[in-house]
């Protein structure tokens, strides 16, 4: 981290705050804000696939009638319903769109708070304490959520 990022966060900061601010805080949200994008990408592209592949297979039905070729793109379009579907129920794309989103904004939201000293973070000295417990209360709460999401896969 550079003096000049360092320099962007208030005066009222001591360095290991500030540190942690740019540290922890910011690369969690980056890193909740560039997973959550990347699920929901994942999560419209394979639903999009499988409504658009669902529907066409009842019109190439109708004109399968003896010709191989067309059964034969019928199955595949079949198969490809089958995989996209099975990839967003395996993934959970949707519940980890909303899941990483919802933590990105939480977590800004109490950056913010805590810069601004509003809300909770008014009220006391010892406000960066308060801050950081919560800031990794979201954190591991948000890995409790996923581990126990990820055993019931199993």
């Amino acid at each position: 981290m550079n003096e000049a990022e360092l320099d962007e966060l208030p005066s009222f900061l001591n360095d290991d705050e500030k540190n942690y601010i740019q540290t922890r805080v910011n690369n969690q949200i980056n890193w909740y804000d560039s997973s959550s994008l990347k699920a929901q990408k994942y999560y419209r592209l394979l639903s999009l696939t499988t409504l658009i592949v669902s529907a066409i297979i009842p019109f190439f039905t109708n004109l399968a009638i003896d010709n191989f070729w067309i059964k034969l793109i019928v199955s595949l379009l079949g198969v490809i319903a089958t995989l996209c579907q099975g990839i967003l129920s395996l993934n959970k794309y949707n519940e980890n769109w909303i899941g990483y989103r919802t933590v990105c904004e939480t977590l800004k939201k109490e950056k913010y708070m805590f810069l601004t000293k509003a809300g909770v973070y008014g009220e006391s000295n010892s406000s960066f304490s308060f801050f950081t417990e919560r800031i990794e209360s979201v954190i591991s709460q948000e890995n409790v959520n996923w581990a126990s999401l990820n055993k019931s896969n199993k």
